[in-house]
């Protein structure tokens, strides 16, 4: 007998903009299956995240907070595990998704990327548990596993291996119908940086791409921030990385990186197919929702900025790299069922609290958490929806409505950051910063005001740098900190927790 309470796989993929599908008109992107997937669901054409890094934003999906709830800024960096203690878990103190779950029966897997916190054990009552050993890698072929407590060496590709585990699961689970799942199905690509993606592709989908211009991707040199960027860490942090941000100012324009990373997501998304082909094989497909999104999305060029949010001096909230892919696919013949485009703002941790209302567990318990359940949306219902939508960045914080983005910059005493206002209706391409003209002073002071009364209600003074908070593990810019709030002030380190 089949569950009443629906299955839930949660596919994220890794800094994929949303920009980079078929389905979103892009013609150099090879996604059949995504495609498949949108033409049969709902695709959110607003959907951001709240922070352009990995960690942060795995985060607020299993937590429905903001990262200046949870206290993950930036990446976390796992050249450092050997110091992190014994299953260190940066999210350890809050009540997650799977955790929800697993206390009304489902069982829980996470298969593919994690990168909050040590692995050799499952974390967050996840019961199937296949991962990367670490973080990051330095080729997406022949890296080092974790299997259900079990070390092994994979020689082939990540992503083959991560969807051969993700259909081996759904196929396991379709043997017992009455006991409902959560997959988190989380594939450690496109990703879109070197070392992994420089040169020609050479995986299976590389024919796809062999000597395209790849006219999708705009060719504008490097913008005057990314060039700050390299300049302040190379006097604030001259150890740190140095050739990281270099390779991030040369990849803009290498027409074969780009053809490599769009390769990767076609491995992607030919694991989405796969996954997708197995649900319906083993008929768990009737009662499953399926919603398709990534961590974050990637600036490819535009701006002349490569890379991530942060990527730049002072870091931005560019819609680049916060738009993110958002399909959602309720259970067959349930109300919201089809295609059709919803133009209302989400992020990701409204994914949350949506996974919850389905699952009909509780909801949220955190009066503060930013999370609201897409599913009125998706059925057609009438309701009340703040459309906007809030992003962090460090030392910006950014708000995007329909007419407009603002982006407001941390102000110290010697890096006194520009704002930035763009006129989304008249400017879509966010090129003509109207911050400095007097006749905006108005829709500033507005805006301002509520990316602060925002912030007032959704931040935890310990983990708010705008207040003198602290990051966990991690920050970029740990210099900018020291100098605002005194040399005292330093990361949290999984030492200290």
């Amino acid at each position: 007998m089949a569950s009443s309470r629906p299955n839930v796989v949660l596919i994220f993929s890794d800094n994929h903009p949303a920009v980079m599908m078929g389905c979103s008109g892009n013609a150099d992107a090879h996604t059949p299956n995504l495609d498949r997937l949108a033409a049969g669901a709902a695709r959110f054409s607003h959907a951001y995240c709240p922070n352009a890094m990995c960690s942060p934003c795995r985060a607020s999906v299993l937590t429905g907070l903001m990262p200046s709830q949870h206290g993950l800024h930036t990446w976390l960096d796992d050249g450092e595990v050997e110091n992190w203690p014994e299953n260190w878990n940066a999210v350890l103190e809050f009540d997650t998704l799977p955790e929800k779950l697993a206390r009304i029966g489902y069982d829980t897997a996470l298969i593919g990327k994690y990168h909050l916190g040590l692995v050799d054990a499952p974390q967050n009552d996840f019961r199937e548990w296949v991962t990367l050993q670490r973080g990051h890698f330095d080729a997406f072929e022949d890296n080092d596993m974790i299997d259900n407590g079990k070390r092994l060496r994979w020689p082939g590709h990540m992503v083959d291996f991560f969807t051969e585990k993700a259909v081996d699961y759904v196929e396991r689970r379709g043997e017992e119908p009455d006991t409902p799942f959560f997959l988190f199905f989380t594939q450690p690509a496109p990703l879109g940086l070197w070392p992994p993606l420089k040169g020609e592709p050479t995986n299976r989908f590389a024919e796809v791409f062999r000597g395209k211009p790849m006219d999708s991707v705009p060719r504008e040199g490097v913008s005057s921030e990314v060039v700050e960027w390299m300049l302040v860490r190379h006097d604030e942090m001259p150890d740190d990385h140095p050739g990281y941000y270099k390779d991030v100012a040369r990849q803009a324009n290498d027409v074969p990186t780009i053809r490599n990373y769009f390769s990767q997501m076609a491995m992607v998304d030919d694991g989405v197919g796969q996954v997708l082909d197995a649900l319906e094989r083993t008929g768990a497909a009737e009662n499953t929702l399926v919603i398709y999104t990534s961590d974050h999305g990637m600036s490819l060029g535009t701006h002349g900025f490569w890379g991530h949010g942060e990527d730049s001096w002072p870091s931005n909230c560019h819609k680049e790299s916060h738009h993110i892919p958002l399909i959602v696919k309720p259970p067959k013949g349930s109300a919201g069922d089809g295609a059709q485009v919803i133009d209302r703002f989400a992020g990701t941790t409204d994914i949350f609290a949506t996974v919850l209302d389905y699952a009909g567990a509780e909801p949220p318990s955190d009066d503060a958490a930013r999370a609201r359940s897409l599913r009125p949306l998706l059925e057609g219902k009438a309701v009340e929806w703040d459309d906007a939508i809030f992003m962090e960045q460090e030392e910006t914080r950014a708000v995007r409505t329909d007419k407009w983005l603002y982006m407001k910059r941390f102000q110290s005493e010697r890096w006194p950051f520009p704002d930035a206002l763009f006129d989304l209706e008249n400017d879509p391409d966010e090129r003509n910063d109207l911050a400095t003209d007097p006749e905006y002073a108005a829709v500033i002071a507005e805006l301002s005001e509520r990316i602060d009364g925002f912030f007032a209600e959704h931040s935890n003074p310990d983990w708010d740098l705008w207040r003198g908070g602290r990051v966990k593990s991690n920050s970029t810019r740990p210099f900018l900190w020291k100098h605002a709030w005194g040399d005292n002030w330093a990361p949290l380190t999984p030492t200290d927790t």
